[in-house]
């Protein structure tokens, strides 16, 4: 069965206390996201760029850089304002985003150690602005969230690949996961 990205969404926000509180602090500060997101696309594909794999896919094609800044710059944006409150349309473009990660091939190995320099380089700017704690604890919640997106988008397109192409069950499946883990 497919995941329910608003469903997947609230879990994942019930397991984090991503409050409402949370959310009127981010959107509080949506029009400084805006002006550090170009900062923080650059932390984020300067750390990518680092490794020679995203170094070849980030650089696949001509402008692709360029396209992959201007998203980042409105994943961040989105993120401080929510855009339907963090409800249905942001977890349809969260999933949707982690699709893409899955389709290019940068893993949650290469997005999580960028994106861990991204909220280092946040804090920074949330130190050298005096910014409140709260700000900082509110974006750790959304990026765990963005991030567990990624993850799953993984998990999911692996099994459902593996389901369609030998025909088991979702609980065979499973079981046989178990199976290999316990034997690692």
């Amino acid at each position: 069965m497919p995941l329910d990205p608003l469903q997947f969404m609230q879990t994942i926000a019930n397991r984090v206390d991503f409050s409402n509180q949370e959310k009127a602090i981010l959107k509080r500060h949506s029009d400084w996201a805006a002006i550090i997101a170009p900062d923080m696309a650059n932390c984020f594909y300067n750390q990518l760029n680092q490794d020679p794999e995203t170094q070849q896919i980030l650089n696949a094609s001509k402008g692709r850089i360029h396209r992959l800044h201007q998203t980042f710059i409105q994943w961040f944006q989105e993120m401080f304002d929510g855009m339907d409150d963090w409800s249905d349309e942001y977890a349809k473009r969260r999933w949707q985003i982690g699709l893409v990660h899955v389709q290019v091939g940068i893993g949650p190995q290469h997005v999580v150690p960028a994106m861990a320099t991204v909220v280092q380089a946040v804090g920074e700017q949330l130190k050298q602005q005096g910014k409140s704690s709260d700000l900082q604890d509110a974006l750790s919640k959304i990026c765990t969230i963005d991030l567990a997106f990624i993850e799953q988008t993984y998990v999911e397109a692996a099994t459902n690949a593996v389901l369609k192409e030998t025909g088991w069950t979702a609980g065979l499946f499973e079981r046989m996961v178990k199976s290999g883990a316990s034997a690692m």
